[in-house]
């Protein structure tokens, strides 16, 4: 359907989120002061809820309806009234906007065409999965998989905003096909095992923006699709990450039993996820001080590590492998947390840092780099090395407020508990990084906006 909406925005050469997302916040800003409520300037529609407004498919949320209206000048009904293609609209033009200066330059740019595509590509999606009535199609199917792989692969290396919508829009379809009774018994284990990664994946994001309680319902909601699915390696997969969000969240005993829980389930496995669960076990133990349980399950993932075959998941990337430079990322932090900072294991704190610094690497994920970084400013705190630290950080606080997730503001906080203690805290430098790291968590980390 063509709204009001979407003719407006082709007027004025608006159809492009990136196009679009600048002049929203710049009605945001005006509508916030005007109301003197500053949570509104904050309001800055994902790319796919842009993408549902400029189709027709959703309506806006609250506040964004009222943006919209002081951007655009019309209510949200004459906004979603349809417009027949090849006419004009019988509703007056704005004030101070004439048509002529609406006029779209003849051609598009590469940019545009390729955003077009896109839409138009998540609408051709929609359809597919609406218009087999009877049985999923494995046309359907394939959009699906493919939504899948390009989240899992993207998820690491980009902000939750950017793709938050996109995540729950793909778990939203696939329970609803495995709800809908549509699904042939031969694809539901592939259904099973694509709810399992989106919810693993919604379950991250809930945990990344600080929200722990939400993450573990998630999480729960991944193992019983892993359970459906009959796959060892994501219920595996699940209890790691139940142990990471445990990590994070303080609940270091926890989050020992959850990755000794994944451990027993991968006797027989070779992916890297059965690599990954001693690491996090070796995490946790050091959060309890147990310095030869980190030692035993350090020296058990480098057993592993020449044992791996990679399996499915690995195929996938993302946060479901587990590479040797994630894997040395975990084994320095560990070693962190109990205290130690000598000079090997700064010198493998710098090959780590060096390792995730390579964007073009498939491995690479800003916050394994973050907490590289962080892991490596700590070992030079210990060497009471302020200067050497203070390099070491800085790139974390430079980081945007929606790259600031909840495991990397837990990262900076820890540098800042080491600049007050030692040698180093009286000093100028110390202070002054204490006071910005204090200020470094935004409202909501990460929160997608």
């Amino acid at each position: 359907m063509r709204t009001l909406l979407r003719y407006l925005l082709d007027q004025r050469e608006l159809r492009d989120h990136a196009a679009f997302l600048p002049h929203f916040k710049q009605a945001a800003g005006e509508l916030a002061e005007f109301e003197q409520n500053p949570a509104i300037a904050t309001l800055a529609p994902a790319r796919a809820t842009f993408e549902g407004w400029y189709y027709g498919n959703r309506r806006p949320q609250r506040e964004s309806r009222r943006v919209l209206v002081r951007l655009l000048g019309y209510s949200i009904d004459q906004l979603w009234t349809e417009v027949p293609d090849g006419t004009v609209p019988a509703i007056p033009t704005l004030i101070g906007t004439s048509r002529a200066e609406g006029q779209a330059e003849p051609g598009l740019t590469m940019h545009e065409m390729k955003r077009t595509g896109a839409m138009a590509a998540r609408r051709a999606m929609d359809f597919a999965l609406g218009a087999e009535r009877n049985q999923v199609g494995d046309e359907a199917l394939g959009f699906l998989q493919d939504e899948v792989a390009r989240i899992v692969e993207l998820y690491p290396r980009i902000p939750l905003s950017e793709i938050w919508d996109d995540l729950a829009n793909a778990q939203e379809d696939t329970f609803r096909i495995l709800e809908g009774g549509r699904a042939r018994p031969s694809q539901l284990r592939d259904l099973h095992f694509m709810a399992t990664v989106l919810s693993f994946l919604m379950a991250k994001g809930s945990h990344d923006m600080g929200e722990s309680k939400v993450a573990l319902q998630q999480a729960r909601v991944a193992a019983f699709c892993a359970k459906e699915a009959e796959h060892t390696g994501l219920m595996a997969a699940v209890d790691g990450l139940k142990s990471l969000i445990s990590y994070w969240a303080g609940r270091p005993e926890d989050a020992l039993h959850y990755a000794q829980q994944g451990a027993n389930r991968t006797s027989n496995l070779r992916g890297t996820v059965s690599v990954w669960l001693p690491g996090l076990e070796a995490r946790a133990a050091a959060l309890l001080g147990d310095e030869e349980a980190v030692r035993a399950a350090n020296q058990k993932s480098e057993v592993l590590r020449e044992q791996v075959v990679p399996d499915d998941l690995d195929a996938l990337g993302g946060l479901l492998t587990y590479p040797e430079l994630k894997q040395l990322y975990y084994m320095v932090e560990s070693e962190v947390l109990l205290g130690h900072g000598d000079s090997q294991l700064a010198a493998r704190a710098e090959e780590a840092v060096r390792g995730f610094s390579d964007r073009d690497q498939s491995h690479w994920a800003f916050g394994d780099l973050a907490g590289s970084q962080c892991n490596l400013a700590l070992v030079r705190l210990y060497a009471e090395d302020l200067d050497g630290a203070s390099t070491a950080i800085r790139p974390v606080l430079d980081l945007p407020p929606g790259l600031r997730n909840n495991g990397i503001v837990r990262s900076a906080d820890r540098v800042r508990n080491a600049l007050g203690r030692g040698p180093v805290r009286s000093t100028a430098l110390a202070s002054d990084l204490r006071a910005e790291i204090a200020m470094y968590e935004p409202s909501r980390p990460a929160l997608p906006r």
